[in-house]
């Protein structure tokens, strides 16, 4: 049986290229939808890098992590627009537009 953070980690391998999911819908998928606190320490403990595309989860409101453990929202915005999501100004992602429909 997998751990938490392993089911977390399959959840966002499912993430396709050019689109996103938040906290809470990796939380849901994982089965604990009140767990997205958890998600976030999950990936902020990545131990895949580049497999484990972390840079695709968001807060709830479109918001980039202000913690990006990678390098900062600067480089989640970066990854994120190499894979044609659009990010606004003040580092924003429309859901309605970019959000994985599970």
């Amino acid at each position: 049986m997998q751990g938490f953070f392993e089911r977390v980690y399959t959840v966002v391998k499912e993430i396709p290229c050019g689109k996103v999911a938040t906290y809470g819908d990796v939380a849901r998928l994982c089965g604990n939808a009140r767990m997205s606190r958890q998600v976030g320490w999950a990936l902020h403990v990545n131990p895949q890098p580049g497999v484990i595309p972390c840079h695709r989860v968001i807060f709830s409101d479109g918001s980039l992590s202000t913690g990006f453990a990678f390098g900062g929202k600067d480089v989640q915005k970066n990854l994120l627009l190499s894979e044609g999501v659009e990010v606004s100004k003040d580092y924003k992602v429309d859901l309605k537009k970019y959000r994985w429909e599970i």
